[in-house]
C-alpha cells in the first residue's frame, strides 16, 4: 500500500493506493469525507452519513494513481457530499478541498 499526504488550502488529506491484482484502489480521506475511484461505494457510505464522491478518469482508462484521482472528474457524490457543495464535473482536488 502506498500512502501520501495531500496539501490542501485548508489542511491536509491522506491519499492511498492499494494494489488489487490488475487494478488499484485509490482514494483520499479528508477530515470530512472521502474522494475515491470507481470502486468506492458512495451510496453505502451515505447510510452512515459519511460524505463520499466517486471520480472518473480524465486521462487513461482508470484511476491508477493519486494524481489521477486529483485530476479526475467527480462522477457521483452522495447526498452528504452534495450538501458540502460537491457536484459532478468538478475535479477530485476541488472536491477534496470541500471535505477539508
Amino acid at each position: 500500500m502506498q500512502e501520501e499526504q495531500i496539501a490542501l488550502d485548508r489542511g491536509t488529506a491522506r491519499g492511498f493506493v492499494i494494489p488489487l491484482g490488475p487494478v488499484n484502489l485509490v482514494g483520499a480521506v479528508a477530515p470530512r469525507g472521502i474522494v475515491g475511484c470507481g470502486a468506492i461505494d458512495v451510496q453505502a457510505l451515505e447510510r452512515f452519513g459519511y460524505p463520499a464522491a466517486r471520480v472518473r478518469p480524465t486521462r487513461g482508462d482508470s484511476i491508477a494513481t493519486i494524481r489521477d484521482l486529483l485530476e479526475g472528474e467527480i462522477r457521483e457524490a452522495n447526498p452528504s457530499a452534495s450538501g458540502l457543495g460537491i457536484t459532478p464535473g468538478m475535479s477530485g482536488m476541488q472536491a477534496l478541498e470541500l471535505l477539508c
